[in-house]
């Protein structure tokens, strides 16, 4: 059986996150999107003791600029966007759901259950897709990540 190609997200990401980490930096993201006519290649990163400023996302953007010219993984033109997850971060992958535990987050399923589609608490916990969170009221509520539409950090106090 053949490889199977690499996804153009998971080429960038393999590209990006060793030159990350040299700056001291995480990647947290990457998403190659199309937007109107427009596609996009975002690199959202962060840092582990202090907050990403213009000058991280500006020195990442220039150390990606030869390494992704050179391995010219993307075959249309695109802008390139570095940026921070800002507040209310989405949880997308395993380790921003590992590195959550204890936090207030806010979801939204797909569909309703229950009548509700949104409900927010503290993420307790998350193994094989499966997210457990309490909610104020002591209620426990599971959902698989599949079934969400996104899982955001609550820095607000949410619903």
């Amino acid at each position: 059986m053949a490889d199977k190609k690499k996804s153009t997200v998971e080429t960038v990401w393999e590209i990006a996150e060793p030159i990350a980490e040299k700056l001291g930096l995480i990647l947290w993201d990457v998403r190659f999107l199309k937007e109107g006519t427009d596609w996009y290649l975002r690199i959202i990163i962060d840092k582990a003791e202090s907050r990403v400023d213009i000058d991280d996302c500006v020195a990442m953007s220039r150390a990606l600029d030869a390494p992704l010219d050179e391995a010219d993984p993307i075959d249309r033109s695109y802008s390139l966007q570095v940026q921070s997850p800002g507040v209310e971060r989405e949880l997308t992958r395993d380790f921003h759901f590992a590195s959550c535990i204890g936090e207030k987050v806010n979801v939204r399923r797909i569909h309703a259950q229950d009548g509700r589609r949104e409900f927010g608490g503290t993420l307790r916990a998350y193994e094989n897709g499966t997210i457990t969170v309490e909610q104020e009221n002591g209620e426990t509520l599971t959902v698989d990540k599949k079934d969400t539409s996104w899982v955001k950090l609550d820095d607000f106090g949410g619903f």
